[in-house]
């Protein structure tokens, strides 16, 4: 893919105040624009939406923005950074667009459908010197970073396994998730992604030298190549030998709303994220010495937009490429991986 760089390029890379346009205004879209303007320090100059109902509904709670249906027509406004909540099949062309013309990026999971365009979005980005960040919003929860503080500061000694699930007993509304070519896949890169992202980021992005996976659909291990899956599981294997495992789901009789869950098991103890209650909103963390559990965090937290909010916080120190992006490569890699295997038999 080819990028077009426009010469007049020459926005500085510190936007003490940035310019924010959103595309994409469903209840996502409209959840994170909500959280970043409560934050504050920031101009919401243009919104876009094909659905007018949606851009209405967002634009009463900021008089006077511009509005329009295409992302062309939130550009047009000249923002610093552009708020992505499309459908997935838009995701990369959009982000790419977006860099181009000049702006950060703030961008739903995920990236791009598949590993390709991924890569495609973070050379934009390296390429034009911008800011580009993925809304892997469970990384916001505190329950996960004092997870992560705790590993890496040795809490449980040496972290040799995970397991990680995400069972939703319901599935997406929009029919664009159900078909292959829109969303990329079912429950594995629509809830996966996060699973997969938590256990790189746990471990702080070792090489994986193994990945087996299945898939299946309403209980079969046959999946149609235009299908997507609603049911996934996998297991990864670290450089160092550490075992991953997930599994992750749409519609399965979990007896609850959902099941979200991380276990990392260390040799001198173990630390437990779950969702008490079975909601989608609600985590603790317990730490474990063989037969005692401590709570180290018991719910609530508002932490929705939080890694939204933490981008806006860079981007008005910096809004140059940040390198972490290429981390965002490595998951999709990861999950092009696991349905490889699915397909291959293992």
């Amino acid at each position: 893919m080819q990028l077009r760089i426009d010469p007049d390029l020459h926005r500085p890379a510190t936007t003490a105040r940035p310019r924010l346009a959103f595309v994409g205004l469903g209840w996502i879209g409209r959840n994170r624009m909500q959280a970043i303007a409560d934050q504050g320090g920031i101009d919401i100059v243009a919104l876009a939406d094909p659905s007018e109902d949606c851009v209405a509904e967002a634009a009463a709670l900021i008089p006077g923005v511009l509005v329009g249906r295409t992302l062309a027509d939130a550009l047009a406004a000249k923002p610093d950074g552009v708020v992505i909540a499309s459908p997935s099949a838009l995701h990369a062309a959009q982000a790419i667009e977006a860099l181009e013309a000049g702006c950060a990026v703030f961008c739903q999971k995920p990236l791009g459908r598949n590993a390709h365009e991924a890569r495609a979005v973070v050379a934009a980005a390296r390429k034009v010197d911008r800011l580009l960040a993925v809304d892997l919003s469970y990384r916001g929860t505190r329950a996960l970073q004092m997870m992560h503080e705790g590993i890496r500061a040795g809490d449980i000694g040496q972290v040799f396994a995970l397991d990680l699930v995400f069972h939703n007993a319901y599935g997406p509304e929009k029919p664009w998730f159900y078909d292959k070519a829109l969303s990329g896949g079912g429950p594995l890169i629509d809830l996966g992604v996060h699973l997969v992202d938590a256990a790189l980021w746990l471990l702080d992005f070792p090489r994986i030298v193994k990945v087996t996976g299945q898939i299946f659909r309403q209980g079969s291990n046959v999946v149609e190549d235009d299908k997507v899956e609603d049911y996934a599981t996998a297991s990864l294997t670290t450089g160092a030998g550490a075992a991953v495992n997930l599994a992750c789901s749409w519609r399965l009789h979990a007896g609850v709303e959902a099941r979200i869950e991380i276990h990392a098991h260390g040799t001198e103890g173990g630390l437990s994220l779950t969702n008490p209650g079975g909601g989608f909103y609600d985590f603790a963390l317990h730490r474990h010495n063989e037969t005692t559990t401590e709570p180290l965090l018991l719910p609530p937290d508002d932490w929705g937009g939080r890694m939204a909010q933490a981008w806006v916080r860079q981007l008005s120190v910096d809004a140059g490429f940040d390198p972490a992006a290429e981390q965002l490569i490595s998951l999709s890699e990861i999950i092009d991986r696991i349905y490889a295997s699915s397909r291959s038999g293992g």
